[in-house]
């Protein structure tokens, strides 16, 4: 019986079938294998010299390429014929085409965004409410990692027909500062304690110059307008202690910045409106049920 058994498991690895499927197996992991070594080799060489945008898709593009290759070439040295299952494809393509029309708008909007380059990987952007910096640019999509650590995904589709904001293409960005000051004060004397803190700011720039206008009469105080510029990477440290060194500037000198009042009048008497409290008895505490 035991040889029986052998005989049977020898034929079974003899039989062409097995044999065709190791074949386009072996095939396979080879292919797989030099697609992966081609990845490696295009990162080390080809990545530098591009965006990182376009050697995203570049990369992703060729290796899958290279994958599908190795599965067809294992496919006829297996003894499939490829053809065959190329017409099956294409025919199921056609079905998932009209299927899937939203994926196909998000792969051509993604084609049209790495070309125009509005952004690339590691800006930060605004698209509606979500503020983040670019992860992937993906055929399909694109990532973003919030400033609280979460992982947003914004099909392209969308991206597209959105206003995007890029907040680090340029190199240097301006903080627009709209503060009020009590109309009693000097707005000469403010001007020169504003230019003199964003002088002392490490991060404020020399050039552009600050600038700093007069901007209307609100309801309780001087609007007053200013402006300074700041490197990009430096942007958000730089405002935030320029802002703080504003307030205790304004604090120190005994500028007076207002907060929105109201006064009462009755009739033509330009007296205040008079208040009286008028004591009741105590409310009964209820009875607990």
């Amino acid at each position: 019986m035991a040889t029986d058994f052998w005989r049977l498991v020898a034929g079974f690895f003899e039989s062409p079938t097995v044999v065709n499927t190791a074949r386009g197996l072996v095939v396979f992991l080879i292919g797989f294998a030099l697609a992966r070594f081609a990845r490696g080799v295009f990162r080390r060489v080809a990545r530098p010299r591009l965006s990182p945008q376009h050697a995203l898709v570049v990369e992703k593009a060729c290796y899958y390429a290279l994958v599908l290759l190795s599965a067809l070439i294992a496919l006829d040295a297996s003894g499939v014929d490829p053809s065959v299952l190329l017409g099956a494809a294409g025919i199921l393509t056609l079905a998932l085409g009209f299927a899937s029309q939203t994926t196909v708008s998000n792969l051509i909007s993604g084609l049209f965004l790495v070309g125009e380059q509005t952004f690339k990987i590691g800006d930060v952007i605004k698209v509606g409410t979500q503020t983040g910096v670019v992860t992937s640019i993906d055929l399909l999509s694109v990532k973003l990692r919030t400033f609280n650590n979460l992982l947003v995904r914004l099909p392209n589709e969308s991206l597209l027909k959105s206003e995007i904001t890029n907040l680090t293409h340029h190199p240097i960005r301006r903080l627009d500062l709209t503060l009020g000051v009590a109309y009693k004060e000097n707005v000469d004397r403010v001007q020169e304690i504003l230019m003199g803190v964003a002088e002392s700011n490490l991060y404020c720039l020399d050039e552009p110059k600050p600038t700093f206008w007069f901007e209307g009469y609100g309801d309780s105080a001087i609007l007053l307008r200013f402006c300074a510029w700041f490197s990009t990477p430096n942007y958000w440290e730089g405002t935030n202690r320029l802002q703080q060194q504003i307030f205790e500037a304004l604090t120190a000198n005994g500028i007076e910045i207002p907060f929105p009042h109201r006064s009462l009048f009755t009739g033509s008497t330009t007296e205040p409106l008079p208040i009286r409290v008028v004591e009741g008895p105590s409310p009964t505490p209820k009875a607990d049920p």
